[in-house]
């Protein structure tokens, strides 16, 4: 492949819900511009996107995945990204790092969840976007209700650029509102043909619409208009691409990816009308010792940044990390340093990826995609910059998992073999995390949902040779007295010559939620020797770790040594310390014993017209509605307080009462009293 300068680089992530074609989409483009001698299709498992094996399986998306294509003089870097709302965090990656979003939706189902969720993300980046209508060629396909769908949906600045030829099977082409050109299709070529007849006061009327939303980018072309002007050409496209740049413009062109009908107009789009990375950059600078942040500012000129948004384990090279330039341009062997690991990095490799393959490079300028392998120490959202003077760039945020299983090893031997995958695995997927709770003694790896999980799972077994296997998380529960109780712990053991003997008188009296654990020493008289004492303390500690009800760690009590026994010769510290954990046992057993279970802050973003059915929901789950608050733009805001244990699967029920129109946090809050109609069942579980 060509090298190219910053100003004919394109970066354009394909972004929509699930089965809307956004991989045959992206297969087309490659190989209408010559990568490929045929389109692969996702039914057979031959895509340059979705080339990991759960993916073919699945045939689905799973990651996020590049290839560039060549275009009039332009280069093309095609981001592929995930459907599916349990795969969201690639597509955040790679809103990340793209200047443009392409919007892949189908005229048979219209806007749906992911869209418009992605829509807004895309929104709040202020990244240019536009819309690529695909499927017009299928049944029950309807461009009209679709158009005016996305301008319900969407609002101001949606502009339709084409009119099709033809509808459902019959679809055979496209008219070119700001061009007043036809092209009918065959086998991908296009072929100019005349406007027909019943179409041109129709097409006369939607480009008069195109344009004047078009000319409003520019203040000249508007007093043309005004002045009843006919524009069209070179200035018309300009203002089209301003608009597009500024985010204030998102042309709609129509197409069918499988019948590649339309496909060379969306690369003459994404060409012509995108922005290059000399008008974009997603990047802010984090200085060493500060938290400020700020755009970067003529980083052509600056000295070579690379920006690490995704790393991948290939079975030859070994590890692969994509970048792209932040600042500068960078050539290979370039020395680049890591702040975060404080490592000098040499960039031996350097790579264009084309879906699992690579093709060696020797250069990248600035805002362009590659990768590089065999680095050190590098992983994902560091930053590699000029070693005199090194900067940080903030990393791409990703939504927080809100789903977790506990998993372990099916063999005993293999728990190093899962602990070396799992590492492996979490530098590939951000969205991933893994938590070893040390009171449940549980490995629980968290996702976006019960699909990414089990997806991640496969990729253990497939990739790891990892048999793993699953469980619900175990809540944690914790023990606390209901009472104030006292009890002598009595340690005495004789089996001749030096023996043990303590004993130690406590009181215990409860705490409030939270105030954990308290010891305090009122022995008098010398009933207990001074350094005896931390003994007993000790003893009550390692009693904490198990109450009577069910093991659970015991908290917010009050321990009060008052009195005491010791012997001249037998006593010592074990003496004291079994003592002190024999008082506290018996103590605890008659001081009415309470479970305690944890209570979560929960904040639901949701649409109003489900707000009702939600806070019932959240009601029926034993929580309390703390407040609503509605937040504009169609949105309410809820917030409860609500127990742990009934929310282990509410990210799935929450998608499925909302059409995945919802998002939510839980954060721990405190510690609170089980209703005692549900203790006998907690046990017994």
């Amino acid at each position: 492949m060509n090298s190219y300068s910053s100003e004919h680089i394109r970066n354009v992530l394909f972004a929509g819900h699930g089965g809307t074609g956004k991989t045959t989409l992206s297969e087309s483009l490659l190989y209408l511009s010559g990568v490929l001698d045929r389109p692969g299709r996702v039914e057979d498992g031959n895509t340059v996107f979705d080339f990991e094996e759960e993916e073919k399986q699945k045939q689905l998306s799973i990651s996020l995945a590049i290839s560039p294509m060549e275009w009039k003089n332009c280069k093309i870097n095609l981001m592929d990204s995930p459907g599916y709302t349990d795969f969201i965090g690639e597509v955040q990656t790679g809103l990340g790092v793209c200047d443009t979003v392409c919007f892949v939706i189908s005229a048979v189902e219209g806007v749906q969840v992911q869209h418009e969720i992605l829509w807004e993300l895309a929104r709040t980046a202020h990244l240019p976007r536009f819309i690529f209508l695909n499927k017009c060629d299928r049944e029950r396909a309807s461009v009209p209700r679709v158009t005016a769908q996305l301008v319900e949906k969407f609002g101001v600045g949606i502009t339709p650029l084409q009119i099709p030829l033809g509808a459902e099977k019959d679809f055979r082409g496209l008219i070119g509102l700001l061009d007043n050109l036809a092209w009918e299709y065959k086998n991908g070529i296009p072929k100019e043909v005349a406007i027909p007849p019943e179409l041109r006061e129709h097409t006369a009327d939607l480009r008069q619409q195109a344009v004047e939303t078009i000319v409003e980018n520019d203040e000249e072309l508007l007093e043309r208009y005004f002045a009843d002007e006919d524009i069209e050409g070179g200035p018309l496209f300009h203002a089209l691409r301003t608009g597009i740049t500024r985010a204030e413009t998102f042309p709609v062109i129509y197409g069918a990816a499988t019948e590649l009908i339309g496909i060379d107009r969306l690369a003459h789009l994404i060409t012509k009308s995108t922005p290059s990375p000399l008008a974009h950059s997603p990047f802010r600078e984090t200085r060493k010792k500060s938290e400020d942040r700020f755009p970067l500012e003529n980083a052509r000129e600056r000295a070579p940044t690379l920006y690490i948004f995704k790393t991948i384990t290939d079975p030859f090279v070994g590890q692969i990390n994509y970048f792209r330039v932040a600042a500068g341009n960078i050539k290979k062997d370039d020395h680049l340093y890591n702040l975060r690991c404080t490592k000098d990095e040499r960039l031996h490799q350097l790579f264009i990826p084309f879906g699992k393959d690579q093709q060696n490079a020797e250069t990248f300028a600035y805002g362009d995609i590659g990768a590089v392998g065999k680095l050190s120490g590098t992983i994902t959202g560091d930053t590699l910059s000029d070693p005199h003077n090194p900067i940080l760039l903030a990393p791409t945020a990703v939504a927080k998992p809100v789903y977790a299983l506990a998993i372990s090893p099916k063999t005993s031997g293999d728990d190093d073999k899962l602990t070396t995958s799992l590492q492996r695995i979490l530098l590939e997927d951000a969205s991933l995390q893994i938590e070893r709770n040390a009171e449940t003694h549980q490995t629980l790896l968290w996702g976006m949902g019960e699909t990414h999980l089990l997806t991640t799972i496969d990729r253990l077994r497939q990739r790891f040779g990892v048999e793993v296997t699953t469980e619900d998380p175990k809540n944690p529960y914790r023990e606390t007295a209901g009472s104030p109780s006292d009890f002598e712990g009595k340690h005495k053991k004789q089996s001749g010559g030096h023996g043990q003997f303590g004993v130690a008188h406590i009181r215990l009296d409860p705490l409030p939620r939270g105030a954990g654990y308290e010891f305090v020493d009122q022995v008098v008289g010398g009933a207990i020797p001074k350094q005896y004492i931390p003994a007993v303390d000790k003893g009550v500690r390692e009693a904490l770790a198990k109450g009577p009800l069910g093991s659970y760690p015991i908290v917010d009590i009050r321990v009060t040594l008052d009195n005491g026994k010791a012997h001249s010769v037998d006593s010592d510290e074990n003496s004291f310390r079994m003592a002190g954990k024999l008082a506290l046992q018996g103590a605890i057993d008659q001081a009415s014993p309470v479970l305690l279970e944890p209570i979560c802050t929960l904040e639901v973003l949701v649409p109003n017209e489900f707000a009702g059915d939600i806070s019932g929901d959240v009601s029926a789950r034993r929580g309390h509605i703390q407040g609503m608050e509605n937040l504009g733009d169609r949105k309410t805001l809820i917030k409860a307080l609500v127990p742990q244990a009934e929310m282990h699967k509410y990210a799935i029920d929450l998608r499925s009462k909302t059409g995945g129109h919802a998002s939510f946090t839980l954060e721990f809050h405190h510690y609170e009293k089980v209703p005692a109609h549900l203790v006998t069942k907690i046990l017994h579980s």
